[in-house]
């Protein structure tokens, strides 16, 4: 199965890379899974009626056959650009698994639960654990993702949700 890890920001000075690249490289260590960033600030996504759709991004969708979002908290909700990323493909995400890691001032929960809701309008079956970091905690100085060891068995705990979810959503896709 190949999965993407959705950085949910496209912000200056944005973190989620920082974890993106912690969750894939425990990811990576599944054998028999392919695991890759996918940056929505690469596919120069127009704001929703405001121009033609990236094709580019709906092929990428569409391939993967489960997601883990990085999910970052902004004034308490998750980011535009995430909004518009989710809302810019449509059945190309439909029937598949998803996992969520947050980040925030209040460890992103808040905006983790957005995205719960707008992923089951998209037809996407969102795992139950869900790994938060906390900017206070697991960043220094609120720029360098500098986790606690104890955070991997929650990130295993989602991924093996997540595996075992996008095979049985794809039985559904075939």
């Amino acid at each position: 199965m190949k999965f993407g890890i959705i950085l949910g920001s496209t912000r200056e000075g944005r973190v989620s890379p920082q974890v993106g690249e912690y969750i894939y490289n425990i990811a990576a260590k599944r054998e028999g899974h392919e695991f890759e960033i996918v940056d929505i600030a690469d596919y120069n996504l127009p704001f929703l009626g405001t121009g033609e759709p990236n094709p580019a991004w709906n092929a990428k969708i569409d391939e993967l056959d489960g997601y883990i979002f990085i999910v970052q908290e902004y004034n308490h909700g998750l980011s535009a650009a995430l909004k518009n990323a989710l809302d810019s493909a449509r059945k190309e995400w439909f029937n598949k698994a998803a996992g969520i890691v947050s980040y925030g001032s209040g460890s992103g929960i808040r905006a983790a639960e957005q995205v719960r809701i707008i992923l089951s309008e998209q037809y996407i079956a969102h795992v139950r654990t869900h790994p938060a970091f906390n900017l206070f905690t697991d960043f220094e100085e609120f720029t360098t993702f500098k986790p606690g060891a104890h955070m991997e068995a929650g990130v295993n705990d989602m991924l093996d949700e997540l595996i075992l979810w996008s095979e049985a959503m794809a039985t559904i896709r075939k």
